[in-house]
């Protein structure tokens, strides 16, 4: 047996063990919300927010010198450096804690982002609004792999990533940083070498893909990092209690920011109570997680009424991505119509690659598993409102009388 594969066993039964005996604390309804207002609001006044836990690492003095650094980018760029952990407020997943922060800043049309990583701390992630104009994802990403960064800390590779992202050349200054790796896809959705696969059979497929991508990493900083996942990665996505806690949340959220709005400086204030209302009836009459997917377009366009801007709705081909980084053309398969549609730019970047994107699906008469928006726009109203992307989720829930399908 190779001393990789005893690595990979070494490295799954760790973590198999952790899993059996451990139960994270998981957050309370609403904790996200809160702790992403308390870092939209620290945001307002300095574009830099560290936690009290890296404080040591990114002390205030540091933190001054970031600031004025992306002052003198003239760009909109934000940095948070928080701890993520599975069961926190974000529930470890730096996109999560990037929607919700870019949902309390709704006044801020143009938003550069550079949180840390949920997996590997000592990995950045980069997010942009309204489109990745200045190719942040990949400028974040290079920061990691150059030579002058190998062993840098979390302040001096903060730094450099926000001049990359200054520099507007990312994607060729990942493609610089990593040329010389093994042949590997690009940053995908839970990526790790193939060939680990028929080596190790393990019936916990999702530790697998961790413990590979734990080994990758350890062995070189070259390997294409993960690609950040807008609100919810697939995996959790599935679990519908958990979505459902979400948008119970998202929803409470919307309720207390009606409640505390002004009615003489919100003149959509009667938009957003409407939508704050159908998010409420599609949660309880919710059967699955394409209506739970529809209580957070509801809310998403409740807050957009309150900020007196609507903006992008949650991304077309799957909500649960969070919400759309730009609009696109996009013709159905065996349809000569091309739609106009809203996605993330995960999503973008699969259509411009000619691959498909990863939708959302739900369940037609047959009983057969089919994209969402494959049904009768007449038996679902996600189908017909592409949770925003078609027409404002509320037009059809209206239209349907309040049912949510």
């Amino acid at each position: 047996m190779s001393t990789d594969v005893r690595r990979v066993i070494t490295v799954l039964a760790a973590l198999l063990l952790a899993a059996l005996t451990t139960t994270p604390a998981r957050a309370a309804d609403g904790d996200a919300p809160s702790a992403g207002q308390r870092i939209a609001e620290a945001l307002r006044t300095s574009p830099v927010y560290v936690d009290e836990a890296y404080a040591d690492a990114v002390p205030p003095s540091r933190q001054r010198q970031l600031a004025d650094r992306i002052r003198r980018t003239g760009l909109p760029i934000k940095v948070v450096l928080t701890p993520l952990t599975k069961g926190d407020a974000f529930d470890g997943d730096s996109g999560v804690l990037a929607g919700i922060v870019r949902d309390r800043l709704q006044d801020q049309r143009e938003l550069i982002l550079i949180t840390t990583d949920g997996e590997f701390p000592d990995y950045l992630n980069g997010y942009e609004w309204p489109a990745d104009t200045h190719q942040t994802r990949d400028a974040v990403a290079a920061a990691g792999f150059l030579d002058e960064t190998r062993d840098a800390g979390l302040a001096d590779l903060t730094a450099e990533a926000v001049d990359l992202v200054a520099e507007g050349k990312g994607t060729q200054r990942y493609e610089e940083a990593t040329k010389d790796d093994a042949p590997v896809s690009k940053p995908g959705p839970g990526g790790s070498r193939w060939w680990l696969w028929p080596l190790v059979a393990v019936p916990a497929l999702a530790l697998t893909v961790i413990a590979a991508r734990a080994l990758v990493r350890s062995r070189s900083r070259k390997t294409a990092p993960a690609v950040p996942q807008l609100v919810f990665a697939t995996a959790r996505a599935a679990d519908e209690a958990e979505l459902r806690r979400r948008a119970e949340a998202e929803v409470l959220a919307l309720g207390e920011a009606t409640q505390a709005a002004d009615v003489s400086t919100t003149p959509d204030l009667q938009h957003a109570l409407d939508a704050y209302a159908a998010a409420g009836r599609v949660l309880d009459e919710a059967r699955g997680v394409p209506d739970l997917a529809g209580a957070l377009a509801l809310a998403q366009e409740g807050r957009g009424a309150l900020a007196g801007s609507p903006g992008l709705p949650l991304c077309f081909f799957n909500p649960l991505h969070g919400g759309a980084a730009l609009r696109t053309g996009w013709r159905p398969l065996g349809s000569r119509d091309r739609l106009d549609v809203a996605v993330c730019q995960d999503c973008a970047d699969a259509l411009r690659a000619r691959r498909a994107p990863e939708v959302l699906t739900d369940t037609d008469e047959d009983g057969r598993t089919v994209p969402y928006f494959e049904l009768p726009a007449g038996r679902s109203v996600w189908a017909a409102t592409g949770y925003g992307s078609l027409m404002p989720p509320l037009e059809g829930i209206n239209s349907r009388s309040g049912r949510a399908r």
